[in-house]
């Protein structure tokens, strides 16, 4: 049954972290703690404030990084490049997410609210370099975020993506409601389930879904 609700899908979209590797391993927390460091830098002002600006802005404008622009007119590429300074010791080869993929009909591209060369590193961590078609990041949305419709519209448009023949694996509810709306197949990937009707499928393991689909 799972199957069939993909038998129309040629355009295979994956949103990356905690999406493409486990919550378990625990990237965000780092990339969290780089942001606030960040912010009190650049803003000069105290751990707690940045912290709060931090969560303020992610529930406000998609991103941290959006509402920084917004409000502070921030330049983007340094803060991309700052907080995505992270190890990624906790990632391990996943051999057979890798012959999932590579065995999905059509085109698969990557798109996270991160930076394309982010991205790169952590698929060549998981065994997943060369699988894609394409790897795009924030910055080809012109640093728009998901959720905006617009953001997902940028990279659709640059990708090629036929959203009516195509699905969006995405670990956040709140980025399934455009791609929804804009006709593909909804899979929300996270631990656990979240009510909406712009949410087709959910799974607390990618790897065993895409099993399914082979």
């Amino acid at each position: 049954m799972v199957k069939q609700s993909f038998s129309h899908v040629e355009h295979w979209v994956f949103d990356l972290d905690n999406t493409l590797y486990h919550p378990s391993a625990r990237l965000f927390d780092q990339i969290e703690a780089k942001m606030i460091t960040y912010v009190m830098e650049t803003l000069q002002i105290d751990h707690g404030a940045a912290d709060k600006l931090r969560g303020d802005y992610w529930r406000n404008h998609g991103t941290t990084l959006a509402g920084l622009m917004k409000e502070h007119d921030i330049d983007p590429d340094p803060f991309l490049v700052a907080v995505h300074d992270i190890s990624l010791d906790h990632l391990e080869p996943d051999q057979t997410l890798a012959g999932h993929i590579k065995a999905l009909p059509g085109r698969k591209i990557v798109y996270t609210n991160g930076s394309a060369p982010y991205a790169e590193r952590v698929l060549a961590a998981r065994g997943l370099t060369g699988l894609f078609d394409g790897i795009f990041g924030v910055e080809h949305a012109d640093y728009r975020p998901k959720p905006e419709r617009s953001a997902f519209e940028r990279v659709f448009e640059r990708a090629g993506v036929d959203t009516t023949r195509a699905a969006m694996f995405e670990d956040d509810p709140r980025n399934l409601n455009a791609p929804h709306a804009m006709g593909m197949r909804t899979v929300h990937v996270a631990p656990e389930a979240h009510p909406g009707d712009h949410i087709h499928h959910h799974t607390e393991d990618l790897t065993a879904f895409l099993g399914q689909l082979r």
